[in-house]
Formats: C-alpha cells, sequence, structure tokens
C-alpha cells in the first residue's frame, strides 16, 4: 500500500476508547491506500491505539505525528515503533518531536538547552537500534550502550516533527520524513525543502519526504467556517513557534489572538475548505510544492460536530481526491 504522493488522514484528538478511531482506520482499509497518522496520546497512548487497530483486523499504514522525546528513551521509542510495524504487517513511520520547554521541563531535570541537538542525538540512536546495530553512543542528552533483540518487522521510517528552517536542516540530515503542521504550501516549497535538501547534502543522505497534516473542512449549509477553524487550530495558534511559523509564512497569526488567527488561516487557505472537489484541486498546490504525503486534519468538524460529520467529510474529501488522480 504505497502512501507516498498520497492522501492520508490524521485523528487528530486523544482518544478514550478504539472506537473512536476504529472508522478512521476502516476508511483507509476499504479506500485501499492512505496512512493513519495519530499524534501524541496521553490518555490511550499511540502506539496501543495502532497494536488495538492491527488486532481488530485494520492493517493499514501508521505513523505518529508527532509522539513527544520526553516521555520515552530512544530504545523504548524504537521497541515502540518497530513493535507497530510487526503487529500491523506494514511500514511504520516513528515521528517524533522534542515538546514545547514546559513539557521538558515537567518531565526532565531541565528543558533541553540545545533540541536540536537533544533531537539529533534521539534520532541517531533510534535509527542505529531500529537497524540492528549495536548502538554505542554518548551524547549530550542522550547516552548508551545497547542493542535490539531480534525481531523480523516491516521497515520503520523515522520523523522529525519540521516548523523552521533549522529544525528542518536538522531533519535533512538525519531523518526519512520531515512531518509539517499548518504549514503554508509556499512557505514548505520556499523555505522547509531548501532547508532539507541542505541538511541531507550536508550528510549525503537523501532528502527528506515531507508529510504535511493541513487542516480541512467541507462548506457546508449552517457550517460557520472561522469557528471550526478555531475549534480545529486554536491550541496551535495560541503557541509561539505555531504562530512564528505562520507569519514567516505569510500568515498573520499572533498567539495573543487565535481568533485573528483562524480568520487568517481561513482567509490565506491554510485552513482548506469549499466543495469537496475544491478542496481536492487546493490540496494539489501541496503536492506542487514538493509535499508528498498530504495528511487530512478533520480536527474542526470533529470539534465542533462530531464523529459522523467527520467522516462524511473525510468520505467525500477523498472521493474527490480519487476522482481527481484517475
Amino acid at each position: 500500500m504505497a502512501t507516498s504522493n498520497n492522501t492520508s488522514i490524521m485523528y487528530p484528538v486523544m482518544p478514550t476508547d478504539i472506537g473512536q478511531v476504529l472508522p478512521f482506520g476502516r476508511l483507509l482499509q476499504r479506500r485501499g491506500s492512505g496512512r493513519l497518522w495519530i499524534g501524541q496520546s496521553l490518555r490511550l497512548d499511540t502506539h496501543q491505539i495502532f497494536a488495538a487497530l492491527a488486532g481488530m483486523g485494520v492493517r493499514v499504514p501508521m505513523g505518529s505525528g508527532v509522539t513527544l522525546a520526553p516521555l520515552r528513551h530512544p530504545y523504548d521509542a524504537a521497541v515502540q515503533a518497530r513493535s507497530v510495524a510487526a503487529l500491523s504487517g506494514t511500514p511504520y513511520v516513528a515521528g517524533i518531536g522534542p515538546a514545547t520547554p514546559e513539557f521538558q521541563r515537567s518531565l526532565l531535570d531541565s528543558a533541553y538547552g540545545k533540541p536540536l541537538t537533544a533531537m539529533r542525538e534521539y534520532v541517531t540512536v533510534m535509527r542505529g537500534l531500529i537497524q540492528g546495530d549495536v548502538v554505542r553512543y554518548e551524547g549530550e542528552y542522550h547516552s548508551l550502550e545497547a542493542q535490539l533483540f531480534s525481531l523480523e518487522a516491516p521497515p520503520v521510517e523515522i520523523g522529525l516533527g519540521v516548523l523552521r528552517p533549522r529544525m528542518a536542516r536538522m531533519a535533512g540530515a538525519v531523518a526519512d520524513v520531515a512531518v509539517t503542521w499548518m504549514t503554508p504550501a509556499g512557505y514548505i516549497g520556499d523555505t522547509l525543502l531548501p532547508a532539507l535538501a541542505d541538511g541531507a547534502a550536508d550528510t549525503g543522505r537523501k532528502t527528506p519526504r515531507v508529510a504535511t497534516v493541513v487542516h480541512v473542512a467541507v462548506a457546508r449549509p449552517g457550517r460557520d467556517i472561522r469557528l471550526t477553524a478555531l475549534s480545529g487550530a486554536g491550541a496551535h495558534l495560541r503557541a509561539e513557534h505555531y504562530t512564528d511559523m505562520l507569519r514567516r509564512g505569510g500568515v498573520e497569526a499572533y498567539p495573543d489572538n487565535p481568533e485573528a488567527g483562524a480568520d487568517a488561516l481561513v482567509e490565506t487557505g491554510v485552513f482548506v475548505t469549499g466543495t469537496p472537489d475544491e478542496i481536492a484541486a487546493e490540496l494539489d498546490r501541496y503536492r506542487r510544492h514538493g509535499v508528498d504525503e498530504v495528511v487530512l486534519n478533520p480536527a474542526g468538524v470533529l470539534n465542533t460536530e462530531g464523529l459522523g460529520a467527520t467522516m462524511t467529510d473525510l468520505q467525500d474529501i477523498l472521493a474527490a481526491v480519487d476522482r481527481r488522480r484517475g
């Protein structure tokens, strides 16, 4: 089931029951393509959700977008990622992010003074373990001498959450996938992709493919799109690192005014809306700017109207995407 240059789905909230996620997986399974992404869940653990789905017969490619490094040692992260690949029987993308400094301080002795260094070390250790190496590593943040027990499993790709050029360059040097979230298409093509390519050139690696999570909602009678955008993106619109990225991409968003930020997302097309066919056409703009995998994020509709309306939107958008792609 190829996912490169494809359209995937994000389950965008922390679930409390596997039944909330199951329809997303079943939809992709019926469609026959696309990856199911879930972010860091602190209710039901992300990896255990994937394992439960696999046990229920949902065998679709899966990916974390993203889990947070302070929660687990890279050895455990490697075990978890490989377990999902083995249980699902499909390739897995282990997307990792550093979390906010506040979250880091809540779990660690202190926040990462050098978050790029911390993530580079984390990914380096994790990759070596997944490759089956005996990893002997002594870093500023992560150190170990260990090897995973052998286990046959489909491939695991390592992803890094990427918003700004410095992280993009580092991801280019060490990651397989750059996972971007709410990033304007032009900003990806003009700013992030060149940084990814530079980082890859530094280490002689292939430039990571790009998976971009895109907020979507079909314009329907009675649906308040601006309220939907605020409900889906409001938490990120209150975060300085997200709004800084958006301003770099030409979207006027500030953490002290998420309402105006939501309006700006809609007006600039970063929150993609319209008819299903119009949405499908707009998603192609991301592909033209170098995105390999567009990940539909229906958070706004899920938060305001529930699962039924969300599934209708996803089915209609994917059908339009598939018609467009022949």
